[in-house]
């Protein structure tokens, strides 16, 4: 029993004075015990444990699975929250659960509402192709240039080239070191031809049937994309762009 309330209770006071200062006391005590909310550790385990099964929900990547690894943040350990009876963790608008980001916590039954956000780094381990020799800019990619090996997906926000027919062909945008991922960022489609060029219009149909004309270019020729084409009576057609500046359409 704390030392003033054997001192109250020993105090030469009239008795109704005396028990109404013990009962002021002990609602006193009784309040400042329920003030105690949730700690930063508390919080803490509590994201870890939404986080996981958060990320199981995601969906796939379309590569290989992933292994995942969650480094969880710090809340400041000044932090003092009021009591909750129910914490939620989720995901903030714009968030994601992939590199750096941030987990929000906030009550939703408690006498007073509140919501603190959680720094989290999501890594996402896979394989990827990685460039083995330096590469400069506007030069075409080799399936020579990059080896397969372990990386952490999620490290930059551009998607991985995860399969040689994503790259293998395409010119790249920017000098390119070695240890690099592949990434979309990193490539543009090889241009064919300008606009204005003359370029030949082929034309494929069932049973091996096919026809051909030679066209003027309204559109830049990028390699994989399609481009316009206006042909000798005038009409325009959009079509695939090849490699040997042939423009293909099909029937």
């Amino acid at each position: 029993m704390p030392l003033l309330l054997i001192h109250l209770l020993r105090a030469r006071l009239p008795a109704r004075l005396r028990w109404l200062l013990l009962l002021t006391l002990l609602l006193g005590l009784g309040a400042g015990a329920r003030a105690d909310g949730p700690t930063p550790q508390t919080l803490e385990q509590a994201a870890r444990d939404w986080i996981q099964p958060a990320l199981a929900a995601l969906p796939a990547s379309g590569a290989a699975p992933l292994r995942t690894e969650v480094e969880i943040g710090s809340l400041d350990s000044r932090l003092r929250l009021a009591p909750c009876d129910r914490v939620e963790p989720y995901l903030p608008p714009g968030a994601r659960l992939w590199g750096r980001s941030r987990v929000g916590l906030r009550c939703v039954e408690g006498e007073r509402r509140w919501n603190v956000f959680l720094p989290v780094t999501v890594k996402a381990f896979g394989p990827a192709w990685v460039l083995k020799r330096p590469v400069a800019a506007g030069a075409t990619l080799t399936q020579e240039d990059a080896e397969l090996a372990e990386i952490d997906w999620a490290a930059h926000r551009a998607a991985v080239l995860a399969v040689p027919g994503r790259w293998v062909g395409l010119e790249t945008a920017f000098p390119l070191t070695p240890g690099q991922a592949l990434r979309e960022h990193m490539v543009r489609p090889q241009k064919a031809f300008e606009a204005g060029a003359e370029v030949r219009v082929v034309a494929s149909g069932g049973n091996g049937f096919q026809v051909s004309a030679t066209g003027q270019a309204l559109t830049t020729g990028l390699v994989g994309q399609n481009a316009r084409v206006r042909l000798p009576g005038g009409k325009v057609v959009n079509g695939l762009v090849q490699q040997d500046q042939t423009v293909e359409l099909a029937l």
